[in-house]
């Protein structure tokens, strides 16, 4: 149904992704590490932001795009060796972009989403701890139609190209398109096959993938949830939506985000292309409390809270026991 969108989509992401490989290639280093340096990751973010915006513009006009990122910080003169940095980065792969153009381009990112239009959105890079260490991170892109993902496309630079080869070829492309179904493809080329969530009769057996960094869900509250569950392997702890990717593909049968802050809203670019690509490969999406994730209210799903991914058989059972362990949702 989308067929061009979806080229595109791919297009792009497999873009962003070849710079933000050069960027950790040349900018992350030991001592960036030591330092606790997250200039490289910001280069990589601003450079794919605009790889995928000026793809998306070339190919669509000026359908909007709803970004994590806007050029204000790298017009400011005090940048002026980030934005040199992220100038070269994407010229490498658009050799005829002028400054303002790299610049417009990532500043068209500020839309602000909603129920009534059309428009894509962007996680240029998903998981900064990752993308520095050398583990997950992802490229993560989506189109939205009135409140609805139509596709969605995560390029997952790291991810091993099969779970039980954990050291072997990495680099992953996941592709969805409503009512089609989800592929995947190494990012370096190759044929793309139809992936489906893991088989899994009960909550028992699943293995919990969340988050790295402690921040980014309660993990206290996940061991908990999991001892209800009577599971007892260990924890698949991933970066980035990466995680959604190792859901769809069976690595994992449940993703737990729960919320750490009563106030925090979760951004539709971290989510977007993630939803699709577990439903369709016949995987649920909800939120902690078993709601429908709206993706019609603008930058934020501030409607739900958390986010609940599984492999669908088993999705009831795991609600239930993150019942009784959160508190009772308000209103």
């Amino acid at each position: 149904m989308y067929p061009n969108e979806r080229q595109t989509a791919v297009q792009a992401v497999l873009e962003a992704c070849r710079l933000c490989r050069a960027v950790q290639a040349r900018l992350v280093s030991e001592d960036t590490l030591k330092k606790k340096d997250e200039s490289p990751v910001t280069v990589a973010d601003f450079g794919a932001q605009a790889i995928v915006s000026a793809e998306l513009a070339a190919a669509f006009g000026d359908e909007p795009l709803v970004g994590e990122e806007d050029a204000a910080a790298l017009r400011n003169p005090a940048n002026a060796t980030l934005a040199e940095q992220v100038f070269a980065h994407v010229r490498a792969l658009r050799p005829a972009d002028t400054a303002e153009a790299i610049l417009a381009a990532i500043d068209r990112g500020r839309h602000p989403g909603g129920a009534g239009s059309r428009y894509w959105t962007l996680d240029p890079i998903d998981g900064t701890k990752g993308f520095l260490r050398g583990d997950q991170y992802a490229v993560a892109l989506a189109l939205i139609e009135r409140g609805q993902i139509v596709v969605g496309v995560l390029g997952c630079p790291s991810l091993p190209l099969h779970a039980v080869d954990p050291h072997g070829p990495r680099g992953c492309l996941f592709t969805a398109v409503r009512g089609e179904g989800t592929t995947v493809r190494p990012i370096d080329g190759g044929n793309e096959h139809p992936i489906r969530v893991a088989d899994v009769a009960t909550a028992a057996e699943a293995v919990v993938c969340e988050s790295v960094e402690s921040a980014h869900s309660a993990h206290d509250d996940a061991a908990k949830i999991a001892g209800l569950l009577g599971i007892t392997a260990p924890p698949f702890r991933i970066d980035s939506q990466c995680k959604y990717a190792a859901v769809a593909r069976g690595d994992a049968s449940v993703y737990l985000r729960l919320p750490t802050r009563a106030d925090y809203e979760e951004r539709i670019w971290d989510h977007a292309a993630g939803w699709l690509v577990v439903k369709e490969a016949s995987g649920e999406v909800s939120d902690v409390y078993g709601r429908p994730l709206d993706f019609s209210l603008g930058r934020t799903l501030r409607n739900n809270k958390g986010v609940i991914a599984t492999s669908g058989r088993i999705h009831a059972e795991v609600i239930r026991a993150v019942g009784q362990v959160l508190p009772p949702r308000k209103g």
